[in-house]
């Protein structure tokens, strides 16, 4: 019987080291064509970059997205701000396929020009380019929360009937005086 439960550890605390290593987050280098989008709620000015090539863009293996994108948009950001058009919201939109990014293009011009709302402005290649980003990999792992314990939750979900929710001891178990 104690073979089998030391058995049943060991297997246990290998299968958990198996889980950490392989919920790292892994990223790859590859070649993205993407172009930036600029508006403002104070007026009715907006921007459009060029579909420009980003060689070593950072994708997360799984998912396809763009690692650090917020600094692509704040490339972007910063470069408008330098041209006196302050308090722009910018954003980055990509894709591995640059014939699913000339789609994104059209589709999104053709919301800002139909009606004639808006005034657009074009980014010329030559005037705005996207540089890579090397991204800190150790940040973008540490930015992913934490799973909470199941227990936890489950205190957490226990409220008293004055409304409170219970004391918890060091262990998260209820404290004296809450009775289940």
């Amino acid at each position: 019987m104690k073979q089998l439960n030391r058995y049943l550890v060991l297997l246990f605390a290998t299968a958990l080291l198996t889980a950490s290593f392989s919920a790292e987050a892994k990223s790859r280098v590859q070649r993205i064509y993407a172009f930036g989008f600029a508006a403002s709620f104070n007026d009715s000015t907006v921007y459009f970059t060029d579909i420009q090539p980003i060689d070593s863009a950072w994708l997360a293996e799984k998912s396809d997205f763009l690692v650090s994108r917020q600094n692509y948009s704040y490339q972007l950001r910063d470069y408008l701000a330098e041209k006196g058009e302050n308090h722009r919201t910018c954003i980055i939109v990509y894709s591995p396929k640059r014939e699913k990014a000339e789609k994104k293009y059209i589709k999104m011009r053709k919301k800002y020009t139909a009606k004639g709302d808006f005034s657009v402005k074009y980014i010329a290649s030559s005037e705005f380019r996207f540089s890579p980003i090397e991204p800190d990999l150790n940040a973008e792992q540490e930015a992913v929360p934490a799973k909470k314990d199941k227990k936890k939750k489950k205190a957490e979900r226990r409220i008293r009937p004055d409304g409170n929710r219970p004391p918890h001891d060091a262990q998260g178990a209820p404290g004296e005086g809450f009775d289940m």
